[in-house]
């Protein structure tokens, strides 16, 4: 039972590796989700101020890898046997995913370029996304001070996301092939 944790800062590939994967079967869990599924059974709206307040204060009561935990919770009630979890941040999360399935645990980590994810980002248009330079440096930054880059540099993988989508796609796809066999 693989378990693949995915790290990468944004517009790398990780939403590219999760198309590959799902056609290969795997269940797919974005920790954002399971923030945003909580939020929504407590009753709130999912406007990001709410959803980014809530997440805040449960991390702050319950600790740091409450949003692993929860994610747990949820592989466990799935009965997933091949998992990929988008949306990891710090390693206290990875060290969560570790306890609860040892060896089976993959931290995969997806890089690009600087210049090729903001062209990216720029390209695939979601309404969230950064429209500017600074926006997307600024973007960087938070999500690097929530350890995003000790979590990238101690990647058990690396993927280099650079050529074209294709030759991403089948490479993901030999990833997947290879580590399934182990």
């Amino acid at each position: 039972m693989p378990v693949i944790l995915l790290v990468g800062m944004p517009g790398a590939g990780k939403e590219e590796f999760v198309r590959v994967a799902l056609k290969r079967g795997y269940a797919v869990i974005r920790m954002g989700d399971v923030v945003r599924e909580y939020v929504q059974s407590m009753g709130f709206p999912l406007e990001n101020k709410i959803v980014g307040k809530i997440a805040g204060e449960e991390r702050d009561k319950y600790g740091v890898g409450i949003w692993a935990r929860r994610t747990v919770e949820k592989i466990r009630r799935q009965k997933a046997q091949n998992v990929v979890i988008d949306g990891i941040r710090c390693m206290e999360e990875v060290d969560i995913y570790r306890e609860e399935f040892g060896e089976n645990v993959h931290l995969v980590g997806i890089f690009a370029p600087r210049r090729i994810r903001f062209e990216r980002i720029l390209k695939r248009a979601r309404p969230d996304d950064v429209r500017t330079w600074e926006e997307f440096v600024a973007r960087e930054e938070r999500e690097l001070s929530w350890g995003l880059g000790k979590v990238f540099a101690l990647s058990d993988h690396m993927l280099l996301n650079i050529r074209t989508l294709e030759e991403y796609w089948a490479e993901v796809e030999s990833f997947l092939a290879d580590l399934e066999k182990t």
